[in-house]
């Protein structure tokens, strides 16, 4: 029974979830025989089908079309690749070219009803929807803190996504005080079945405390009051177990493999 959920599941999301997000600001989105990527944003991105179509050389000239287009950008790119994907090859293939693998992530989906709740937040802490820059950039700085790396360019990309799409993304903090202690944003796009949960990183001093699960559970509460039934993620290991409690379940995992000039 479980492994027929997920694998409609799994099949939803190669149907609907292999494209992607209109970036904001300057970014832009076009195609390449069966590949979709971004132009502009603080790194390239490349992302396609379950099944390429292509083998041998033909994919392996579609790799290197991509790396001299972004290496003629002076831009280093993310292609993402998800553990079920054909050619059976093609991570053999991204390796020969020069594409290194950074850390995998497990795509994990819910039913938003299920998932929805009210959040229950520690004493002190209060969670609001915010769109005001500062309020970004204080999001981007406490994100570059729990990752230990610079994430300023978080800020512009979440300001242009609510400035050019405002009805598809709600971005939420958890404070305490004047201090962001958790950021994470709810992502839609029209006619896809799916909300996405971004950013869900919590300064570690308020770790165990259930506001990343009160975070899940309020993004959840908002998909299901706009009638759109699941939500998904790609989950950092740290995260993973947390979400699968929850209730959400691992359809395959997700690698970037990223080339830098």
């Amino acid at each position: 029974m479980k492994d027929t959920l997920i694998g409609e599941l799994r099949t939803a999301y190669d149907a609907q979830l292999r494209d992607v997000a209109p970036p904001g600001g300057s970014a832009r989105v076009e195609t390449d025989g069966p590949l979709t990527r971004v132009v502009g944003w603080h790194r390239g991105f490349v992302t396609g089908p379950r099944d390429l179509g292509l083998c041998g050389a033909e994919l392996d000239t579609l790799i290197e079309r991509q790396r001299a287009f972004y290496a003629a950008r002076g831009e280093a790119v993310e292609w993402k690749t998800r553990a079920h994907d054909l050619p059976a090859d093609l991570i053999d293939r991204l390796t020969a070219a020069g594409f290194v693998a950074e850390d995998s992530e497990t795509v994990l989906i819910g039913h938003s009803a299920d998932l929805a709740a009210d959040p229950v937040l520690p004493d002190g802490v209060t969670l609001r929807r915010v769109t005001a820059r500062s309020d970004l950039q204080r999001i981007a700085a406490m994100e570059s803190v729990v990752w230990g790396e610079d994430r300023g360019w978080l800020a512009e990309d979440l300001a242009a996504r609510v400035e050019n799409t405002p009805e598809n993304i709600v971005v939420l903090v958890a404070e305490a005080r004047t201090e962001v202690v958790c950021a994470a944003w709810l992502v839609f796009k029209d006619g896809v079945d799916f909300g996405g949960l971004w950013g869900g990183s919590t300064v570690k001093e308020w770790r165990g405390q259930g506001i990343y699960r009160a975070m899940v559970a309020h993004r959840a509460q908002l998909a299901a009051a706009r009638d759109v039934p699941y939500v998904y993620v790609d989950a950092s290991a740290d995260s993973a177990p947390i979400l699968t409690r929850l209730g959400l379940h691992a359809v395959t995992t997700t690698t970037p493999y990223v080339w830098s000039p």
